[in-house]
C-alpha cells in the first residue's frame, strides 16, 4: 500500500538517541518507526491493522480511490478515508498519494493519549510531537546532497507532519525527476500529497524556481518545502537547516 521497501530505508539506522523508546511496527506493506516514551509496539500494530482494514474496505467499494491520479468525490465517515479525500483535493492529487502520510498521522494521533511524546516515520513520511530539539537527515538518493543536509525543528507544542517524496527513490509513483521533495505542515497526510504534486513539477534538468514559488501561493497550508535536483536547491518557508560534513 505505501511505496517505499525495507531495504529503501537504511537511513534509519542514522536516528540519533533521542531519550525515547525506538521500535519498528511491520504490518504487510506497512513498514512503521516509532519512537515514543514506552513501547507501544502492539498498541500501534492494533491500531495499523485497523487503519489498513478501513483502506481496503472502502477500495473494495470504490475501487477508483486506489486508482485516481485526480481527486475524486468520497462517502465515508472514516477519518483516515476523509482526511485522504481532504488531501486529495488541497493538493490535486489523487486519494492514494497520501496514504502513508494519513496512516501515521491517523495511528500518531490515537497513541496520543498513551504518550506525550511521539514520532511515527512511514516511508519517509512523519508524524511527530517532540517537545525538545531535533534533527531530521535528508535522503536525497545519488544527489552530492544527500546526507548533507537536517532538517532541524525545536520542538512542537502541536503535531507536525514532515513528507518527502522522490523521482530517482523509492516505488512511489511520480511523473517528476526530483531526488526529494520535503514539505513540512500541520498535516502528515497534507505534507504527503503536498511532496507528491511538487514532485509532479521537476521535470526538467533544473529546478523553476519561478514556477514553484508561484504554486506555493495555491498552498498556504505549506510552512516550508525543500527541493533537491542534483546539485541543486530549492528552500521556502520556516526551515532551518544544518549541514553535515
Amino acid at each position: 500500500m505505501e511505496g517505499k521497501t525495507a531495504k529503501d530505508r537504511f537511513y534509519r539506522n542514522l536516528s540519533k538517541d533521542t531519550g525515547l523508546k525506538k521500535f519498528q511496527v511491520r504490518v504487510e506493506e506497512t513498514d512503521l518507526l516509532v519512537l515514543a516514551e514506552k513501547n507501544l509496539k502492539i498498541e500501534i500494530e492494533e491500531e495499523v491493522r485497523r487503519q489498513r482494514s478501513i483502506i481496503k474496505d472502502y477500495i473494495k467499494g470504490h475501487p477508483e480511490f486506489y486508482t485516481s491520479f485526480t481527486p475524486i468525490l468520497c462517502d465515508s465517515d472514516e477519518e483516515i478515508i476523509k482526511c485522504m479525500c481532504e488531501s486529495s483535493y488541497m493538493t490535486e492529487t489523487g486519494p492514494m498519494a497520501s496514504v502513508a502520510g494519513a496512516i501515521a498521522e491517523s495511528v500518531g494521533k490515537k497513541m496520543l493519549s498513551l504518550t506525550d511524546q511521539i514520532l511515527i516515520e512511514n516511508g519517509g513520511d512523519i508524524f511527530v510531537k517532540i517537545d525538545n530539539k531535533f534533527i531530521v537527515g535528508v535522503y536525497a538518493g545519488n544527489s552530492p546532497l544527500s546526507f548533507k543536509i537536517g532538517l532541524v525543528f525545536h520542538g512542537n507544542p502541536q503535531p507536525l507532519g514532515i513528507a518527502s517524496s522522490s523521482g530517482t527513490v523509492g516505488h512511489s509513483f511520480s511523473y517528476g525527476k526530483a531526488d526529494t521533495v520535503t514539505v513540512i505542515s500541520a498535516s502528515a497526510a497534507l505534507s504527503d500529497g503536498a511532496a507528491t504534486y511538487f514532485g509532479n513539477l521537476i521535470t526538467g534538468d533544473c529546478i523553476e524556481k519561478n514556477k514553484i514559488a508561484d504554486e506555493l501561493k495555491k498552498f498556504p497550508f505549506i510552512d516550508g518545502i525543500l527541493i533537491i535536483k542534483g546539485k541543486e536547491m530549492f528552500l521556502w518557508g520556516k526551515i532551518e537547516l544544518k549541514m553535515f560534513s
